[in-house]
């Protein structure tokens, strides 16, 4: 492509030219004359029963205009904001789907839920308002872990709900598994914790609901990686109003993880508010409340066993995980650590017999549901772990024992025991990438530099495959999930030959206004310049599925491209009018329709004026260049690769640093390597985060005990290292770019890597397992334990 701007080429992004201005604009930044403002009441209780709540204090407040309490939600009818994923377990049965109302009717089951809204004219009045409400509690015994949850005698948190399990669910054959494990000459064991995490979106959720009593139209504003599903929930299972009323506007983004991906109580209220008050009504929500509101990730309790034959060949893996739901089904709540967990076992292995086992279990905490990775870093960090725990136990090289087992080229595609088949790809090839980039032959030599300081030094290495894009919608239905997996997009050529692009995908930090320009400049030779992109409002865009699971580019991207198509033959027609030629002898390239063998061309702008002047048009070609198209994906792609972490230890305070990362990925073909690069620094400060520093616990009241960035450590810029990132492709045949998807591949890869690594430098000192994450006060522990006697 002329000018460097095309498929391949690292152009900036468009949009950070606003963003790093200060000219973006966030739901927060939206004013509406005579806006209204929303603060929520929670609860500060983790169990508790409601047993009266007098809205009368704060409606006697100045510039208070209502509030409401669950009740007047479920005169009207609205009584639960509904899962998207419904799983059945091995029994048959489907899983328990407990009420979730908007507002708290009779219990609150988690600290921080909402139990009443204030709405005043401003926002201060809202909150103080709030404030002066002293709800009635019966507080009850609460439970927050999902071992303790699923222990007979357990707090209930719902009556119809025995023993808080939502449903036992399994994948694979039991009796192939017990085989192999019979005739095993060495089985590796563990028991493994995937730490609770918070997401931290730069910009908190926020809603803004505008309700127009002449038109009946409602519009909601909200910071949604999904806004034609929020639509849909909202106005069909929730409200119960038709979708023609109801608009959901996502404007800029900051950020989302999967975290916004869902329906939450604050958007369903004020939707609910604004048209019952016929008002404009916003809310913004504060860090704080982000702990105790927005969905969190992972949460597993893991034992696994691997077992090899004598020459170090993986025969089988037996996995039983405790997932913890928290207090109701979010969106995927049950799809999660299900669907996307554990057909993601057989890793990057030819192990031929897997089992699973999971438990999905209510508990009195936040929601747990996608979170950058979303089941793949929790089935990572399990076979990862186990491997070199195998390697070690056995005496063999961890590197040759995953060389030993990894699929390889010629096997592809592969059918795993787990119902997945890869398509393609070169584990071997990321690994050997990996060692060199990462001076892996020198490692050892470093190892001693570092002994002569007085430091640990130890190398982790985590070798990964992960699903991105979707499963075909006919897969997905079988499997629970309550709607589909294809994306539209529309391309509109204006008369001068200017293309706008309507696609269903929604960034919240990607970069697709660049991306998507960069495949339309590129297929019809348009100046990127002169491609616009319009996302996240469902006024504009005829349908989506949002951004989540890497799918932006494999699927919306895709869509994007059979618009394209659709528009260049058509073009195609009316050049070969225009010409006097044949269609099958033009072909477009920089931009112009070429009659093949001969010099006579004629422009792409050319060809969109004629199709709206109409002074010289085909007979029976309707006028126009619009084109809309749907891309339903055909399978899962598949992102590897393999992720070197080296780690330093200073064994007197137990200090962690990680001195070095190396990350090989393939992550099929790359459209634009900076954002590519970008959004794979991004994965890994995740993973780091992870493995490292992040942790939300819970005490036995039920109470968070993080609750601010002062309780809860993120990483901060000095506690990276410079990434050494290296592309290995092998091209995807699913799509027609090759590409994979790269979003969560650093989050999925790494945190293995790093505890193998922790734990590469601890083993001379005789530790042998440490949990995630591996603060020094955890480091300190393990040294003194080991050191200790027996």
């Amino acid at each position: 492509m002329k000018g460097g701007t095309g498929i391949g080429a690292s152009v900036r992004r468009r949009e950070d030219r606003r963003f790093l201005t200060g000219r973006g604009r966030y739901v927060a930044d939206l004013e509406r004359p005579g806006m209204l403002h929303a603060f929520f009441l929670r609860s500060p209780h983790a169990h508790a029963r409601l047993l009266a709540l007098d809205l009368a204090p704060a409606l006697a407040m100045p510039g208070v205009v209502a509030a409401f309490g669950g009740a007047a939600l479920q005169a009207d009818g609205v009584l639960t904001i509904p899962t998207g994923w419904k799983v059945t377990g091995t029994d048959g049965r489907p899983m328990a789907e407990p009420l979730h109302p908007p507002l708290v009717l009779d219990r609150a089951r988690h600290v921080g839920e909402p139990v009443a809204v204030v709405i005043a004219r401003d926002a201060r009045q809202a909150r103080d308002a709030a404030e002066r409400l002293d709800p009635e509690w019966e507080v009850l015994s609460a439970v927050t872990d999902s071992a303790a949850a699923l222990a007979p005698g357990a707090p209930a948190l719902f009556d119809d709900v025995p023993g808080n399990l939502c449903c036992d669910w399994s994948l694979g054959d039991t009796a192939t598994v017990e085989a192999a494990f019979a005739r095993a000459q060495h089985v590796t064991r563990l028991s493994l914790t995937n730490n609770r995490l918070v997401p931290h979106p730069m910009e908190p959720r926020a809603a803004l609901a505008e309700h127009d009593p002449g038109t009946g139209q409602t519009i909601l504003h909200t910071t949604s990686q999904n806004p034609h599903t929020i639509r849909s929930t909202l106005a069909n299972s929730v409200l119960r109003i038709p979708e023609s009323l109801l608009r959901v506007v996502s404007p800029d983004v900051g950020g989302g993880f999967g975290t916004k991906i869902f329906l939450y109580p604050e958007e369903t209220v004020l939707t609910w508010a604004a048209r019952r008050l016929g008002a404009s009504i916003r809310w913004v929500g504060d860090r704080s409340e982000a702990f105790l509101t927005d969905v969190q990730g992972r949460d597993h309790r893991t034992e696994a066993e691997l077992a090899l034959d004598a020459e170090g060949r993986f025969i089988g893996l037996r996995v039983d995980t405790l997932a913890n739901l928290g207090a109701y089904l979010s969106g995927a709540g049950a799809g999660i650590p299900t669907y996307y967990y554990a057909p993601l076992l057989a890793g990057v292995y030819r192990t031929p017999a897997i089992h699973c086992r999971v438990r999905l279990a209510f508990t009195n905490t936040v929601q747990v549901d996608a979170y950058r990775g979303a089941g793949r870093p929790e089935a990572t960090y399990v076979l990862e772990r186990l491997v070199d725990q195998a390697a070690r136990e056995t005496g063999r090289d961890r590197v040759a024992l995953r060389r030993l087992n990894f699929i390889r080229p010629g096997d592809f595609p592969y059918r795993t025991p787990v119902g997945l088949e890869y398509d393609v790809g070169d584990h071997g090839a990321c690994l050997d990438a990996a060692l060199a980039a990462s001076g892996f032959a020198g490692f050892e030599e470093r190892r001693r530099e570092a002994a002569a300081r007085g430091k640990l030094r130890g190398l982790g290495v985590s070798t990964y495959v992960e699903i991105a894009g979707a499963t075909p919608s006919r897969v997905a239905g079988q499997q629970g999930a309550r709607g589909g997996r294809a994306e539209s997009a529309q391309l509109r050529v204006h008369p001068g030959g200017d293309v706008t692009v309507f696609s269903g995908a929604h960034s919240h930090g990607q970069g697709h206004e660049t991306v998507f320009a960069q495949i339309v400049s590129e297929r019809l030779g348009v100046p990127i310049d002169r491609v616009q992109v319009v996302q996240g409002d469902t006024a504009q865009v005829p349908f989506g599925r949002g951004t989540a699971a890497s799918r932006s580019l494999v699927v919306g991207g895709s869509a994007i491209l059979r618009a394209v198509e659709k528009v260049v033959t058509k073009g195609r027609q009316i050049a070969a009018h225009l010409m006097e030629a044949s269609e099958a002898d033009l072909v477009l390239q920089d931009g112009h329709f070429a009659v093949a063998g001969t010099d006579r061309v004629i422009s792409f702008q050319e060809v969109a004026r004629a199709a709206y002047t109409l002074h010289d048009y085909p007979t029976g070609l309707e006028p126009g260049l619009d084109e809309t198209a749907f891309y339903e994906p055909e399978n899962w792609t598949f992102p590897g690769g393999c992720h070197i972490a080296e780690v330093e230890i200073d064994p007197e305070v137990g200090e962690v640093g990680l001195v070095a990362v190396t990350a090989a990925d393939d992550v099929g073909n790359v459209i634009n390597p900076l954002i590519v690069d970008g959004q794979i620094h991004g994965g890994l400060a995740q993973g780091m985060g992870q493995a490292l520093l992040e942790e939300l616990p819970y005490d036995g009241t039920g109470q968070p005990l993080a609750a601010s960035l002062q309780d809860y450590c993120l990483p901060r810029a000095g506690d990276l290292p410079s990434y050494t990132v290296v592309m290995c492709p092998t091209p995807s045949p699913g799509n027609a770019f090759g590409a994979k998807g790269c979003a969560e591949v650093g989050s999925v890869g790494l945190p293995p890597a790093i505890i193998n690594a922790v734990l590469d430098a601890l083993g001379p000192l005789g530790v042998t397992d440490i949990d995630m994450p591996v603060t020094p006060q955890k480091v300190w522990k393990a040294i003194k334990t080991a050191a200790l006697p027996g």
